[in-house]
Parts: structure tokens; sequence; C-alpha cells
């Protein structure tokens, strides 16, 4: 047997998956940009945090902690925290307090 080939499929377990290997976070530049969307949202704007490089159950933390400053929800998708409502200087002083290099991007 060659080492190129694979199993795929077995009679006894059926289709072997290959073994998916964990996905990375997109390293950034080291700052922490926080901005202000409305579009796609009705009208309903968010204050959205991205450039953190940390692992998933620190930066689901971190937004929690953030949305308990502001007193609102808010969700992490795809790395990116997003907060409800406009709160930019709120999250700046806290993000800033903690250490991070911080921009306020956008409108």
């Amino acid at each position: 047997m060659s080492k190129e080939t694979r199993l795929v499929y077995s009679t006894d377990t059926g289709r072997i998956k290959p073994t998916e290997e964990p996905q990375k976070q997109p390293s950034g530049d080291g700052i922490v940009r926080i901005r202000r969307e409305v579009s796609g949202r009705k009208g309903k704007g968010v204050s959205t945090i991205s450039g953190l490089d940390l692992p998933d159950n620190e930066l689901k933390q971190l937004a929690k902690n953030l949305k308990q400053l502001c007193g609102t929800g808010g969700s992490v998708k795809s790395g990116v925290i997003e907060i409800q409502g406009d709160h930019r200087e709120k999250l700046r002083n806290e993000l800033e307090g903690l250490g991070h290099s911080v921009k306020l991007a956008g409108g």
C-alpha cells in the first residue's frame, strides 16, 4: 500500500470523514477597531469591535463583560463582537484600560 492512498469508506463504519483542523483566527495588525454600523439592520445601529486576536472562549467572555458595561445585548460573529447601540466611547475607554490599541473607525 502506498502512502498516498487513504481509506474513504469502510463496510464496518460507513463513510470515513477526514479529521478537520481547528480554524485559526485571522491575525490582524494589532489595532482594535470600533465602528458603528446600521446597514442591513433596518436602521438599528450596532457597535462592532474587530481586530482582537483572542481565542473563542476569551472573546465570548470579553463580549459578555462589554455587554454588561453597556447594559445592552450583543453577539460574537466570525471573530467580531457586536454590541447593540452606539457605545463607541464606553467601549473605547474599557478596551484601552485593558491595554489594547484602539481606533474609532467609520461614522
